[in-house]
């Protein structure tokens, strides 16, 4: 394992390459993770506007939603999924965007939309049962005149 070999005039020990090798394959996942899951995509289209989404459409997914990440490419957001209709209720922590969230009920209406801050623990609700939650950069919804009571087509079904 010690063994030498010579080298453009250095001598160096095997093993050193096989431990660079080890580390930059672990350290690849992790660089990976830190920009979030790879999450499959969509696009949904609110009248005349499209929006490129992830789904997160699992308890983890939804858990980290867009958390730790700088920015969104222009048009791009994160549609969360829920198995039921319901009141699920959104905070900003660890979340250094400033992001709307438009909450969507089973027919595909959006039912409300709300401005979040960066990092804030409050919570944003929607006013009547939601299965879909709608995150793109903040005032996106209203660059596009998006408003409740607009409809958004192609969302993927949610679980009964």
């Amino acid at each position: 394992m010690f063994e030498f070999y010579r080298y453009t005039g250095r001598t160096r020990p095997v093993f050193f390459r096989g431990l660079l090798a080890v580390l930059a394959l672990t350290l690849i996942p992790l660089s990976v993770n830190a920009q979030g899951m790879l999450l499959p995509t969509t696009q949904l289209t609110i009248g005349s506007h499209t929006a490129n989404v992830e789904i997160a459409a699992t308890d983890s997914s939804r858990s980290y939603g867009l958390m730790q990440r700088q920015s969104l490419p222009r048009d791009h957001g994160m549609l969360f999924v829920f198995d039921n209709a319901g009141m699920p209720c959104f905070w900003m922590k660890n979340t250094p965007l400033a992001l709307s969230i438009a909450f969507i009920d089973a027919k595909g209406r959006i039912v409300n939309i709300a401005d979040m801050r960066p990092h804030s623990l409050e919570e944003h609700c929607p006013t009547a049962p939601a299965v879909y939650a709608l995150e793109m950069e903040r005032g996106w919804f209203d660059r596009h005149k998006i408003k409740a009571g607009a409809t958004v087509s192609n969302l993927p079904k949610s679980s009964p």
